[in-house]
């Protein structure tokens, strides 16, 4: 991807940008929720590419590593209902409305 493609300034790095490697909870659960969310939207047969392209454009997105966001969406319960990650890395999925979007 060539410079004038990308609509942000820093190459888009899967391992996440956060310094010294912590990510805060907060920041890791919107994160996944938001992934969810883009999944559920864009509903990609392939989804691993059309995450990449969400994590390299989403600024906060990329604070936290790609591995571990696509690691906590594979743990998502396959029943019905709505679901959403809280707790942080070591969170889980809770039924229910995330507390913020």
């Amino acid at each position: 991807m060539s410079p004038a493609e990308r609509p942000f300034l820093n190459a888009p790095d899967p391992r996440g940008t956060a310094p010294g490697g912590a990510v805060p909870a907060a920041l890791f659960d919107l994160a996944v929720n938001r992934a969810a969310a883009a999944l559920r939207g864009l509903r990609p047969v392939d989804p691993g590419p059309a995450l990449a392209a969400w994590h390299a454009r989403t600024r906060f997105a990329r604070r936290v590593p790609l591995a571990a966001v696509l690691d906590a969406l594979a743990q998502k319960p396959q029943e019905d209902g709505e679901w959403h990650w809280a707790g942080g890395p070591e969170g889980g999925w809770v039924a229910g409305r995330a507390p913020f979007p």
